[in-house]
């Protein structure tokens, strides 16, 4: 039960990684930042000194999209604690990240967790959200590719929808 209060604690702390801009411009988060926040529950040796490792761009968030990445990070975070990588204490979870021309890509890729195979039935509620969530509020795309050795979750987004 304290686990699940952190975790949820965690995604409520994500419109605190949100800070005012100057001249009243809006507000805007780090990329990093809020992994860091998000995943912080799921890391037991904190800081990401264990099995959580995250390179990202330093890429600024606006508000809505700040809290939209969260939830998919989060959903992501709570599958890979129920099925992947961090339901096994092998399991690595490495999310980089590349920024060209506009474009943000994000790799998180579970490693040495129990063996996964593509979902047999119609996408759950949780896949269906963070698809939607991708496509209509941050405008980009979500793949996963399934591997014996984790999935690999691929991101792509433009960085001006991420500045809304």
């Amino acid at each position: 039960m304290q686990q699940l209060t952190r975790r949820l604690t965690a995604l409520g702390r994500a419109h605190d990684v949100v800070r005012p801009l100057h001249d009243g411009q809006g507000s805007a988060a780090l990329l990093g930042d809020l992994f860091a926040v998000i995943l912080a529950p799921y890391d037991n040796q904190g800081a990401f000194a264990g099995r959580i490792r995250v390179a990202v761009p330093r890429v600024g968030l606006g508000e809505k999209a700040a809290t939209s990445l969260a939830l998919v990070i989060h959903e992501l975070a709570t599958n890979s604690l129920k099925y992947g990588a961090l339901s096994d204490e092998a399991g690595l979870l490495d999310i980089s990240g590349t920024s060209s021309e506009g474009d943000l890509e994000i790799l998180w890729a579970e490693q040495g967790g129990p063996e996964v195979a593509m979902p047999k039935a119609g996408d759950g509620y949780g896949s269906k959200l963070i698809q939607r969530t991708v496509a209509g509020q941050l405008g980009g795309s979500i793949s996963f590719d399934w591997t014996k050795g984790g999935v690999l979750v691929k991101l792509q987004m433009k960085e001006d929808n991420l500045a809304l």
